[in-house]
């Protein structure tokens, strides 16, 4: 049940504006970058929200994993992004693929400005 649980808020995201519109594309990406970090994923979904009178709306990418999920969502009107990656480690020590997937996902949009938190989940007190 132990697991690391890791999660990013973006701000100030200077990357190409399809990288917080483009669901298909981010999620491309999501998938690629699981594998690189030697993760497995079982399944995917890639969401776009409707346009607002702000313009194009964000986008939600998850991204199933044998060893738990990623899930990054956008909010171009607001340059933001963040990210949730977690990881469980019964069968192993998850955790190194984990913060490599992480360090990958925080490149692709630039920010200017970084808030993560890591939490170990399912330790006994």
């Amino acid at each position: 049940m132990q697991g690391l649980h890791l999660t990013a808020d973006l701000h100030d995201c200077r990357c190409d504006v399809r990288w917080l519109t483009d669901a298909a594309l981010l999620g491309e990406h999501c998938v690629q970058a699981v594998g690189a970090a030697g993760l497995q994923a079982v399944a995917q979904l890639f969401h776009t929200f409707p346009p607002t009178a702000q313009g194009p709306s964000g986008v939600t990418a998850t991204v199933l994993l044998a060893e738990s999920h990623l899930c990054v969502h956008t909010w171009p009107e607001q340059s933001a992004v963040t990210l949730d990656v977690y990881v469980c480690n019964f069968g192993g020590d998850h955790s190194a693929k984990a913060h490599m997937l992480m360090t990958a996902l925080v490149g692709w949009f630039k920010p200017t400005h970084v808030v993560r938190n890591s939490v170990m989940r399912g330790q006994m007190c």
